[in-house]
């Protein structure tokens, strides 16, 4: 059996629909008590822990980075040394966030993380817990999650576009729109994984292919799903946020594929299945 924590996250509601999977939500395991989520683990013994849920409010992290962390790196980092006491494998979801975000080349497993703010430094706080506990564990960095479930950038296109003619979208932040089904296929994969070889321990990148900006991404929606809305490009610097996002979030995949045997998934494919799913494909 595989234990997940979340329930209600994009990515939890995927692992939900696999086979053998106990999703754990906050009543009984709140990750912002990291004694909670060990003793779940202790209580139920799986033979693997996926953990899928996060603080992932980047914006509001900047007032709640405490909270952030606790959640995003003490309860991944106790996760972790309950499952080295117990011998069970862990995979633990991490994002591009702990990178700078500079330069254009994808960022491999091993390049030095720098993050721009408070939500990817949480992040990075449960990776650096992970790594130090002694588990056998895949921690996978991913981007731009999304899929039918939750909010997400796809089902804010959708209703901003249906409602004004033009939407002026950020064009110069690159990287990949990753659906959170394949990236749960991905997650078991890696359990599966680590089962039969501990020695795969380590951190890998999974996202989906090819590369965009959120603004092809935006007019992408919009012609799958019919919608007649234009897409003006700006900077960033011309959409400020309190939490700074990274320009540069390729991911290098080549480690994971090579260690897992998982294909990389098209992005655009994902997204005629969301909208497929949401009954909003043209």
């Amino acid at each position: 059996m595989i234990l997940v924590f979340g329930t209600s996250g994009q990515l939890a509601t995927e692992l939900a629909n696999l086979p053998d999977v106990l999703c754990l939500g906050r009543a009984a395991a709140d990750l912002s008590d990291p004694a909670a989520c060990a003793a779940a683990i202790h209580a139920h013994a799986p033979a693997t822990v996926i953990n899928a849920a996060a603080y992932t409010a980047v914006d509001r992290a900047e007032e709640e980075e405490a909270l952030a962390t606790v959640i995003n790196g003490d309860a991944p980092t106790a996760m972790a040394q309950t499952c080295a006491l117990l011998d069970i494998p862990l995979v633990s979801v991490s994002t591009d966030y702990v990178f700078d975000g500079s330069g254009t080349t994808p960022w491999t497993p091993n390049a030095p993380t720098a993050p721009l703010n408070a939500y990817g430094r949480s992040k990075l706080a449960g990776e650096q817990g992970i790594t130090d506990s002694g588990a056998v564990h895949a921690i996978l960095r991913t981007s731009w999650v999304v899929s039918a479930h939750g909010n997400n950038f796809v089902k804010t296109m959708l209703r901003l576009g249906r409602d004004r003619d033009t939407l002026t979208i950020v064009a110069d932040q690159h990287g990949a729109p990753t659906p959170a089904r394949d990236l749960a296929r991905a997650c078991r994969a890696a359990s599966a994984g680590l089962i039969a070889d501990p020695d795969k321990s380590g951190t890998y990148h999974f996202a989906a292919r090819p590369d965009t900006t959120w603004a092809g991404f935006a007019r992408e929606t919009f012609r799958l799903a019919g919608i007649d809305c234009d897409v003006v490009d700006i900077k960033t610097i011309d959409f400020p946020t309190p939490a700074a996002r990274p320009l540069n979030s390729r991911l290098d995949c080549a480690s994971f594929t090579a260690a897992f045997g998982v294909a990389l998934p098209d992005w655009q494919d994902g997204l005629n299945q969301i909208l497929q799913d949401l009954g909003d494909l043209k």
